[in-house]
């Protein structure tokens, strides 16, 4: 099994499976859900860098690894080239964008003025039913904190940025922060799954506990103060993969640097 259908496959555990009808509303979901069932399983073959960045590849390629349609993929293909993490090469196919570290250290910052609004908005608008599926986030990342991997958070770690972006309730936010929470979320693959001696990931588990409990109790400065300890944590890392990590990560079309 190649790197990519495992990653698929890992992501399939928290996929909504897709059935088929015969009723016209039924089948326009289907649709819909074999879209978003294509977007979820690019964007993790991107952050595991199953894709890689800077890799050419053709549509049929995306199909194959996905298990889908061409429509579905093609949809969520332009999502991608939308959010700049697929290029759309004219006669050279699909190129997934290369890392540019200096680049997406700017779009940080970009995403913790964002993540303050939303944050604001969540632990204002947080109810009873949301409050439960956030107590049931903590609860497993305290169950698996010392025993999660990296794969293993990035699923949860996108369940609960769809639900904090959910309770904050404006679509807007959600198409502004989509794309920067997928470049989060691959620079800490990148980061944990790469560089030799990283930290554990019991550090970034308990920045998110520590949102989670904010918001979920309306501590609404709490909850602004914990999402600005959780970015600058991310941007840490940046210093770190600056210094250690082989440029040929970040775009495959760059020689790996060999040593002896």
């Amino acid at each position: 099994m190649t790197e990519g259908k495992r990653a698929v496959r890992r992501l399939e555990s928290i996929s909504t499976d897709v059935g088929t009808a015969d009723q016209a509303p039924r089948a326009r979901q289907n649709r819909m859900n074999h879209f978003e069932l294509a977007y979820d399983r690019i964007e993790s073959l991107i952050v595991t860098c199953a894709l890689k960045p800077g890799q050419v590849l053709a549509l049929q390629d995306l199909q194959d690894l996905t298990g889908l349609g061409r429509t579905p993929v093609h949809q969520a293909v332009a999502r991608f080239a939308a959010d700049t993490l697929i290029l759309i090469r004219p006669r050279h196919g699909l190129q997934v964008a290369p890392i540019d570290l200096a680049r997406e250290r700017v779009l940080l910052a970009l995403r913790a003025d964002l993540e303050r609004f939303v944050i604001r908005l969540a632990a204002e608008r947080s109810g009873a039913s949301h409050r439960n599926q956030m107590l049931h986030l903590q609860r497993t990342l305290r169950e698996r904190r010392d025993v999660m991997d990296i794969d293993e958070f990035n699923l949860f770690d996108r369940r609960l940025d769809r639900l904090i972006l959910a309770v904050a309730g404006e679509p807007f936010l959600e198409h502004a922060l989509r794309p920067l929470h997928t470049m989060s979320r691959r620079i800490g693959w990148i980061h944990y799954a790469q560089i030799k001696g990283a930290l554990s990931l019991q550090t970034t588990i308990d920045c998110h506990l520590a949102v989670l409990e904010a918001v979920a109790n309306r501590h609404i400065d709490r909850a602004i103060a914990a999402s600005d300890e959780l970015v600058a944590f991310v941007d840490s890392m940046f210093d770190v993969m600056e210094r250690e990590i082989d440029p040929s990560l970040l775009d495959c079309s760059i020689e790996p640097i060999k040593t002896r």
